[in-house]
């Protein structure tokens, strides 16, 4: 057994003695009994170790896809390094905070140069920051820097490419190595290799670029924007084609693509492919070599054929009849037809390897995009039909909801570049990425007000939760009367009589000071008095002694029951989003005058609710003072009767959807009591021949006397103000509708007793 045993053990022996002498060199390469262990766990082979395996191609060629022009991901990288110095910026070592914490987050364009022309584009991007409420004139307020050098085209063989500008910033004494800079960029590089190269050292500014490679981008410090043409309206924007909430019909074809196919240089690989997937039913890819000054020296075999193929096919009849658009990379990563699937509600599928998505930081494109790979081209047709059909329609909607938000106009692409960078000052106080993919979007959800969905009026349903249940009456008075006038008195009864009423404010907007609080009425809810500051834009100030959701908005001869202001709130909290009141009013287009006009005749449409007796959510005021531009608001206290427009227009643009209308009685007088303003004009009057907010129709407007000529004034200026909110809005928010809502049993020939709002009925 010993004997056994020792012949066994020498046999091991020479095993490991022979191992070792002919395959020690090998051994001793993956130190097996090297104690460095960290070595020893590495994976073997390694494709790139080019000790184990002889190469036969250079592993960086082997990334260029055989084409010897372009760069590798590695040289790239080195070129991108050599122009931006600063590529480890983030926003707490590049940006000074401090700036922004004086005067908030405003925003100053340096003073344009008259011997630097520049483009429509960037010229849209200045026109949409010094018309917006972030921009100020001086620079000593601003916390971001705007440069006037057209910066988009940095291509330096388009006619557009600004030289010098390197010499040009270092002159500018704000610029300080590019602290607190936003620079705005939609082509970057030139022929073959279309570099991220700017031609010119960005400092420590941050980049608002298109076409942005995740290798290049600083993530939380840059901001991807889309590419855009020079067409691209300014402000407003063509709808989507699929309306909201609709289902659309069965499309056509399931997948196109229609563009140019590259023959060589950058871009090349991928639309060359396309014709793979092509099968003249259901899915149609079509390229055309026809483009560029040289393209029959490189045509190839297939040129001619899909040239002819190509003509067959109208490009917008594919887009509206396709469920799903390709979407591959041209020379650059980005490219038009990205903006263009996404209006035309066509399920764009990304073929861009390493394409930072527009908005990336806010938005969440897996809910909107098909993101494919480049390599895996020819599984694109069955990844697509393994989608249900539930799931396609949530991706259309949700590529309308995109559009309309923040890529239908220059406004909305810049407005939401600047949102985010706002966000990141202030990260506890910034939206989550539910409220920037949500109806409304971001833009119109403001952080100031609250960061919770459920202070909002938009995600009730979401959420399963409702608006409180009491609201407090907002009354604005203008009278010059030393004393309390009897329609007040009546008002405040009506109103403190009400099951839901919580609290009522006074709005003094006059000069003489208001009556003793012994002079007021006594009332079982709260009554405060407000000092105005004489603008027709303080009734929308969001003032802080209101703390219910609901807001009942009135004039001082506004006459309504209790009955009457119970049902409509009541209504309110079923549509809390919306304006719901009494006197309404209708807009048309005019087509004699070229222009849009409005009606307040009884007619079954309506688009206008008057806030002169109306209910709407609390932060429709936030929005009203914070949101809209300055110029807007001096708009309003400019012209008389203008403020509740704008808020209808507003809340419109805001939902879609129209106003309200709720039953209002008709026994009332048939003349509206002439209001003695505090200030010229006599502010809050429905002009001569307008509803007011009481009687049940128009009294008959005066034709002779200063009361006919002040009402013809009034409602020229109304007309003149619908036309300016349409230009400033750049297209017509408001909306139409025919429904009014009454209760149950109204004026039906039943008992009384078994009406809930009997008194609505009554005089």
């Amino acid at each position: 057994m010993q004997t056994r045993k020792k012949y066994i053990f020498l046999t091991f022996l020479a095993s490991w003695l022979l191992i070792f002498f002919f395959g020690g060199d090998q051994l001793r390469r993956f130190a097996f009994f090297s104690g460095r262990k960290a070595e020893a766990r590495r994976n073997w082979p390694r494709w790139t170790d080019r000790s184990l395996l002889k190469n036969f191609a250079d592993p960086e060629d082997l990334q260029r896809d055989g084409d010897p022009s372009l760069l590798s991901p590695r040289e790239r990288r080195a070129a991108w390094l050599s122009v931006y110095k600063s590529s480890r910026c983030r926003m707490e070592s590049c940006f000074d905070f401090s700036r922004c914490e004086r005067n908030g987050f405003k925003v100053f364009t340096y003073p344009r140069e008259r011997d630097q022309p520049i483009s429509e584009s960037y010229g849209k991007i200045l026109a949409s920051i010094e018309r917006s409420r972030y921009y100020t004139p001086n620079p000593e307020e601003a916390c971001l820097f705007i440069l006037s050098i057209d910066t988009l085209d940095r291509d330096h063989l388009s006619a557009q490419y600004v030289r010098d500008v390197d010499e040009k910033i270092r002159g500018f004494p704000l610029w300080n190595g590019g602290r607190n800079h936003l620079i705005f960029n939609l082509y970057s590089g030139t022929w073959p290799n279309y570099t991220g190269d700017l031609g010119f050292d960005i400092g420590q500014a941050i980049l608002a670029k298109a076409s942005f490679d995740t290798e290049s981008f600083r993530p939380g410090f840059d901001v991807s924007i889309p590419l855009f043409s020079k067409d691209h309206p300014q402000r407003g924007g063509e709808r989507g084609w699929l309306s909201q909430d609709s289902v659309p019909p069965k499309k056509k074809y399931l997948l196109v693509f229609k563009g140019k196919r590259y023959l060589t240089g950058i871009g090349s690989g991928t639309r060359n492919a396309l014709h793979h997937i092509h099968n003249g039913k259901d899915i149609i890819s079509l390229t055309t070599c026809k483009h560029g000054k040289d393209w029959e020296k490189h045509k190839d075999t297939r040129c001619d054929k899909d040239n002819v193929d190509y003509e067959k096919f109208d490009y917008q009849e594919l887009l509206h009849n396709s469920t799903f658009c390709i979407v591959p990379r041209g020379r650059r990563l980005g490219s038009f037809r990205f903006l263009e699937a996404l209006q035309a509600a066509c399920v764009p599928v990304l073929l861009s390897d390493g394409w930072e998505l527009p908005f990336a930081e806010a938005i969440d494109w897996s809910k909107a995009a098909v993101m494919g790979s480049e390599r895996l081209l020819l599984q694109i047709p069955s990844a697509v039909r393994c989608i249900h059909p539930e799931r396609v329609l949530a991706f259309q909607q949700q590529t309308q909801f995109l559009w309309d938000a923040y890529f239908s106009s220059v406004d909305k692409i810049v407005h939401t570049t600047l949102e985010i960078i706002k966000d990141r000052l202030s990260p506890l106080r910034s939206r989550s990425r539910f409220l920037w993919n949500t109806v409304p979007g971001g833009l119109l959800v403001l952080p100031d007000f609250s960061t919770h969905p459920g202070d909002f009026p938009f995600f009730y349903l979401q959420h399963g939760s409702s608006p409180s249940e009491k609201f407090t009456a907002f009354i604005r008075v203008v009278s010059q009367a030393g004393s309390l006038s009897q329609p007040i008195l009546r008002l405040i009864h009506a109103v403190s009589g009400s099951q839901y009423c919580a609290q009522i404010l006074v709005l003094w907007s006059c000069e003489k000071p208001p009556p003793p609080s012994g002079k007021w009425p006594q009332t079982t809810v709260p009554l405060t008095i407000i000092q105005g500051r004489r603008k027709l834009s303080d009734r929308f100030f969001p003032y802080t002694a209101i703390q219910t959701d609901a807001v009942l908005s009135l004039d001082e001869h506004t006459s309504l029951s209790t009955s009457e202001v119970d049902f409509a709130f009541v209504v309110w909290r079923s549509f809390p989003e919306r304006i719901v009141g009494f006197p309404a009013l209708s807009h048309f287009w005019d087509p004699e005058q070229g222009r849009w006009g409005y009606t307040s005749k009884w007619t079954n449409e309506l688009s206008i609710v008057l806030t002169a007796a109306a209910f709407y959510h609390r932060y429709y005021h936030s929005l009203f003072t914070e949101y809209l531009p300055v110029g807007l608001q001096e708009l309003v206290d400019g012209l008389a009767a203008c403020e509740d427009i704008l808020m209808n227009v507003l809340v419109a643009a805001v939902t879609k959807l129209p106003p309200i209308k709720v039953t209002q009685r008709k026994q009332h007088k048939d003349t509206a009591p002439q209001q003695v303003g505090c200030m010229d004009g006599g502010v809050g009057t429905p002009p001569s021949g307008e509803c007011s907010p009481s009687p049940p129709r128009c009294p008959a407007a005066k034709a002779k006397g200063t009361a006919g000529a002040d009402g013809s004034q009034r409602f020229s200026q109304r007309q003149d103000c619908l036309n300016q909110l349409v230009d400033w809005f750049g297209y017509m928010p408001l909306v139409s509708s025919q429904l009014r809502l009454d209760p149950v049993l109204f004026k039906d020939q039943v008992s009384v007793l078994r009406k809930k709002y009997p008194r609505l009925e009554r005089p």
